[in-house]
């Protein structure tokens, strides 16, 4: 998912794709946008993506206010509130919701399918690229 809003988004504008857990406040403070892309756990965020909440929030605080986000979340049946949780992270920050949340539901009920690597469809991949591609596009068009 992540990296098929990156493609797509490479076309429009300057973009990195990060890891969680190689992110740091600095790339938070030097990029004009964001698209978070996590896995929801047990009904929450995954905790590499928590992880790199918990270490940027403070020091990136009253850094980003006004600055564009969307969220896209990998649910095995919900992911509701994985969004909330992001959501309410970014109010924190004070930034712009400028996407509607994306939810891909990969229905992974059992511990097989749940510990199963995921095959996202071409449908989601699309919509993926459609949110990377916007939030790029915004950006460059100085929409945002």
């Amino acid at each position: 998912m992540a990296e098929a809003a990156y493609e797509a988004a490479r076309s429009e504008c300057d973009t990195h794709l990060i890891r969680a857990a190689d992110a740091q406040a600095d790339h938070l403070i030097k990029a004009d946008g964001y698209i978070f892309v996590a896995p929801e756990n047990l009904a929450a965020l995954s905790g590499e993506m928590k992880e790199f909440f918990d270490r940027c929030y403070y020091p990136v605080l009253g850094k980003l206010e006004g600055r564009p986000y969307a969220q896209m979340i990998c649910a095995g049946s919900d992911g509701e509130n994985a969004v909330r949780q992001l959501a309410r992270i970014a109010t924190g920050w004070r930034l712009k919701e400028v996407q509607p949340p994306m939810i891909v539901n990969t229905a992974s009920q059992t511990k097989e399918q749940i510990l199963a690597p995921k095959t996202i469809n071409e449908k989601d991949l699309a919509t993926c690229r459609e949110v990377g591609q916007a939030l790029a596009a915004g950006l460059a068009l100085g929409v945002f």
